[in-house]
């Protein structure tokens, strides 16, 4: 697990990767479990958006990422729903489904309940998809209630793709 830690920018900012998927003309998939359709949200709030985000996929139970995204019983079964394996899972998924090249996957422990000692409320994992092939995750310890979970969850997985496309450009 990588280190706790805090994402300073708590408002999601997607117009830097608005941006960069114009300018390398790819499109963006999205596959949320705990986020619920926020990070759509907030790529889809910039007008235009339809020239560079294709779907997004709400994923919150386990039965939807496996129909949905393919996502193997066996992996949700070994390492859980919020898990690097389960969101890599989520992303390939995302890009096999969608067929369009740059995907962003979260799952995570928004709370308020539901966290363990393993994974604890504030507890994210997110996965990126990108050309040629490449994909990456990070688990992150996030602080704050509900809200806050997830809005800096979704500014981690907007700053996180803007970081790993800039090797592109």
């Amino acid at each position: 697990m990588s280190d706790p830690q805090r994402i300073v920018r708590e408002e999601p900012n997607a117009s830097p990767l608005r941006d960069l998927l114009q300018r390398l003309d790819l499109r963006l998939v999205v596959a949320e479990s705990c986020t619920g359709g926020w990070l759509a949200k907030v790529v889809t709030d910039l007008p235009g958006s339809s020239a560079w985000f294709d779907c997004g996929f709400v994923t919150y139970s386990n039965a939807a990422k496996q129909e949905m995204l393919g996502v193997r019983a066996e992996t949700l079964s070994i390492h859980g729903a919020v898990s690097e394996a389960v969101v890599a899972e989520m992303a390939a998924g995302a890009l096999y489904r969608s067929g369009v090249g740059v995907a962003v996957a979260i799952s995570g422990v928004a709370g308020p309940g539901g966290g363990t000692a393993e994974k604890p409320v504030g507890t994210v994992c997110v996965a990126w998809a990108w050309p040629p092939g490449r994909l990456a995750t990070q688990r992150v310890q996030l602080p704050g209630d509900r809200d806050g979970v997830r809005r800096q969850s979704v500014a981690l997985a907007i700053d996180g793709l803007v970081a790993r496309l800039k090797d592109l450009v």
